[in-house]
């Protein structure tokens, strides 16, 4: 007898080039319609544009788990990540380095933090609303923008530590606790964001031992299957920046495997067979 087929998708509410390339996508409600027992669930649910938190949907990963689904990037996993002060605890909690983070809110004191740092969202994404505070006079101007966010209001920023900028950051992809994925990523001239969004180019690269090492350890701290590990040029070392629970990448991370066949080797061995673009599910055994 063939043993029984069980299916994978996409959890997410965005039909990104990513998510399309991982696999088919589901919003959450029709996951928890869908899926069954033995069944693989992505959980890719992103920050919400606003900034102010994650997108709704987090409920229907616990579900479908209960249901006896494999989730993949959990609740919990996706929450951490996404959330930049949990990341903050989970990294040092793991003894990683990482840049001192604290929480900035309406209903808080003033940091307790000496610039040079970062004011971002808490729940932040794409270089958005990201500001160098190199001075106090800077900071002020900061929190005169900040007040009038909707996503500071709600949760709040984190002040973060600046690490001197060396025009470049050095991003990894980690499926399953493997490195899967690498990317240079260079900052335009006269910009010391590295996102793309800011002019940043992405340049093909193999990490070192070191680099791959704390990547690896970073997904591992959040508890993330499919992550992005962003790493900062610190001396002679890497700091770990930040980890995306829903990182977006092309085929130009690939290695000698192509990326995306990469991630689904590391999340589900043993492919059956694989549904053509826009197919409801990929099939494994």
């Amino acid at each position: 007898m063939m043993p029984a087929m069980s299916t994978f998708a996409v959890v997410a509410h965005a039909q990104t080039p990513t998510n399309t390339r991982l696999g088919a996508v589901l919003r959450p409600a029709q996951a928890v319609s869908r899926l069954r027992s033995g069944d693989i669930a992505l959980g890719r649910l992103d920050v919400l544009p606003s900034l102010d938190g994650i997108e709704p949907g987090l409920w229907a990963l616990d579900l479908l788990a209960q249901r006896g689904v494999i989730v993949l990037n959990t609740r919990s996993s996706l929450t951490i990540a996404h959330d930049k002060l949990a990341t903050a605890g989970a990294l040092g909690r793991a003894g990683l380095p990482h840049p001192r983070t604290t929480h900035v809110a309406p209903w808080r004191p003033e940091p307790e933090i000496e610039p040079p740092f970062v004011l971002k969202p808490r729940f932040g994404s794409w270089g958005r609303d990201v500001i160098r505070c190199d001075s106090w006079d800077d900071y002020e101007r900061a929190r005169a923008i900040t007040r009038t966010r909707v996503w500071f209001n709600a949760a709040g920023a984190v002040a973060q530590e600046l690490v001197p900028p060396m025009g470049f950051d050095l991003r990894l992809v980690v499926a399953s606790g493997r490195i899967v994925g690498a990317i240079h990523r260079y900052a335009a001239a006269g910009e010391w964001r590295t996102n793309v969004a800011f002019g940043g180019r992405r340049v093909p690269t193999v990490p070192s031992a070191r680099a791959a090492e704390l990547a690896i350890q970073a997904a591992a701290a959040v508890g993330g299957d499919l992550v992005g590990v962003d790493l900062l040029p610190h001396g002679d070392d890497w700091v770990v920046l930040e980890v995306n629970g829903a990182v977006d990448f092309t085929g130009a991370y690939s290695f000698d495997d192509e990326v995306f066949a990469a991630v689904r080797a590391a999340l589900v061995p043993n492919p059956v067979s694989v549904g053509a673009p826009g197919s409801p599910v990929y099939s494994y055994a």
